[in-house]
């Protein structure tokens, strides 16, 4: 019983420390929330960007992202073919009206293409996201353990 106390205590502490890591960001309309990014290894050379996007009032649409740390960000979508998960690149994500949107591992995210080194636990990866009507907004996005989840149910 006092190891599965103990486990549990652990869990806990492990949820409530990835959520307190997790970046916000916010303009005039837009909203980001639980923003992460996932560790690669060494030769890797792409990564993920995942966070909730939140508009207040008229819809927006997010049309692009870049980074320093890759030559290339984006926008993918993943859906179920029969037993094949196909990933596809978007032009852009609508946000609909006084709406959100969740970027998550198993649905839509960013694509770091081409990174210029690994993404290891506790870096932060400084992101700029392009809205069509809200213009930019930069994010923070920290870098987790693969397997870590935020809060949100990345």
């Amino acid at each position: 019983m006092k190891n599965l106390i103990l486990l549990l205590a652990i869990f806990i502490a492990s949820a409530l420390g990835l959520y307190a890591n997790a970046q916000d960001a916010k303009n005039a309309r837009i909203s980001i929330t639980g923003a992460y990014s996932k560790a690669t290894v060494a030769g890797q050379t792409v990564g993920s960007g995942f966070m909730k996007i939140a508009v207040t009032g008229e819809s927006d649409q997010l049309i692009g992202a870049s980074t320093p740390i890759a030559t290339e960000v984006q926008l993918h979508s993943m859906s179920m073919e029969g037993n094949t998960m196909k990933m596809r690149q978007i032009n852009a994500l609508e946000i609909p009206t006084n709406s959100s949107v969740e970027l998550t591992p198993s649905g839509l995210h960013l694509m770091l293409m081409g990174l210029k080194k690994p993404l290891a636990v506790g870096d932060v990866v400084k992101i700029k996201l392009k809205f069509a009507s809200s213009g930019e907004l930069e994010v923070n996005l920290p870098v987790q353990a693969v397997g870590a989840g935020s809060m949100h149910g990345h």
